[in-house]
């Protein structure tokens, strides 16, 4: 489906503009506050498009076990349990009233103790691992040993370079899907960059931003502790997908600063990865020869500009907000720019609304075995382009280059 679009329709259509992407953050930033939700967690609403004209691509049942159901919750967040094609035989959390919140949320009567034994389950085709970030590496690499299709919150790997190369090669060899559920996306404004960008009308991207501003006062709970001063760039794959999840490709090298932080647990003498920044900024090249500013912070106080948010600039058109053609062009034929349809069981969820989409991807992809939206190549480049970031930072902006996964 393509039309001709100028720059108010194209904001019509599609509810984007900066002026309602604004708002959108007004009423997150409410929402926080009033019931005291972490920042992403507000659900979005449907759309007459949610579910418009969605058709079964198949009545196989997809047999899940679902893992972790901590502060996030989001092993029942994602929606699993709702698909038309997903039957959640077992799910896991190590503290057993969590496990029992997260089998009832899921409509699931088996339960194990930990990931080590429900991977062991034969009857389980694919494994959802929504546990502590540290963890996810490891665990995603004792399902994919134990035959398992594989989903994990990001970040693909924690800090560790030798861990992403691990799971690359354990992935690779396990000849089954996998897929971080890099929430970034399947946002409104990057789904519709990445079809703009794939239908070539922003030719060659110069230059892009991602921006992911994650206000913490306080350290948000967590599985001991992990969050607690965690070095920004650790968590970068919400900014680095508005450039790798619109064109594909990654970062070459980087050069980073870091900003020290007021917060008190933000200093290095009150967390345990000695970390010293609260903000940091990258500044990548890109595998095609461009530039990109990617920034992660836990330290700034702002309302309307939280969140994830981002923009391009290509030789051709550019992206900021709403869709920019070239100077003196009013009108342009743009490719589809709406999401997929959902099932009609399915909400689109939190983190603007790309909940239910980021499920419906891995389980669509194991159906109709195809590579999906987010493989280990693009979950690797998004979270390892961060980690080395994070290490130029520690050495006043060193560049350094940075492992490539193909």
């Amino acid at each position: 489906m393509s039309s001709n679009f100028s720059r108010r329709s194209f904001l019509g259509a599609t509810g984007l503009g900066l002026a309602s992407l604004g708002m959108g953050q007004v009423a997150l930033a409410q929402a926080a506050k009033d019931g005291e939700l972490i920042q992403g967690f507000e659900q979005a609403a449907t759309t007459e498009n949610t579910h418009k004209d969605w058709k079964p691509i198949s009545d196989r049942k997809i047999r899940v076990g679902i893992v972790g159901w901590g502060v996030c919750q989001f092993g029942s967040a994602f929606g699993f349990q709702d698909h038309p094609n997903v039957e959640v035989v077992a799910v896991s959390d190590l503290f057993p009233d969590r496990c029992a919140n997260l089998a009832k949320e899921c409509r699931c009567k088996k339960t194990y103790p930990s990931l080590e034994e429900l991977v062991k389950d034969e009857n389980i085709e694919a494994v959802f691992v929504a546990t502590d970030a540290p963890s996810h590496a490891r665990h995603c690499i004792d399902a994919l040993k134990h035959g398992k299709h594989v989903a994990t919150c990001v970040p693909a790997i924690w800090g560790s370079l030798e861990e992403a190369h691990e799971l690359y090669e354990v992935v690779k060899k396990s000849n089954l899907t996998y897929m971080m559920f890099e929430t970034s996306v399947f946002h409104e404004d990057l789904y519709a960059m990445k079809q703009i960008y794939d239908a070539g009308l922003f030719g060659k991207i110069i230059y892009s931003e991602g921006e992911y501003y994650h206000f913490m006062p306080t350290p948000i709970d967590s599985y001991k502790g992990w969050r607690i001063g965690n070095p920004p760039q650790w968590y970068p794959t919400h900014s680095n997908a508005y450039h790798i999840g619109v064109t594909g490709g990654s970062f070459t090298e980087v050069s980073c600063q870091g900003m020290p932080s007021i917060i008190d647990f933000l200093k290095p003498e009150n967390n345990p990865y000695k970390n010293p920044f609260g903000t940091e900024v990258a500044l990548f090249r890109t595998n095609d020869g461009g530039m990109s500013r990617m920034a992660v912070s836990w330290d700034t106080p702002a309302e309307i500009t939280a969140g994830e948010r981002g923009r391009i600039r290509g030789q051709k058109a550019a992206f900021d907000g709403q869709f920019d053609p070239a100077y003196g062009q009013e009108k342009v034929a743009l490719p589809n720019i709406i999401r997929p349809a959902l099932p009609p069981t399915v909400q689109p969820g939190g983190h603007g609304g790309s909940h239910g989409y980021l499920m419906n991807e891995f389980v669509t992809a194991i159906i109709e075995k195809r590579k999906p939206l987010v493989d280990i190549a693009t979950a690797l480049n998004m979270t390892v382009s961060g980690v080395v970031a994070h290490s130029s930072a520690l050495k006043d902006g060193e560049t350094m280059k940075i492992p490539q996964f193909a």
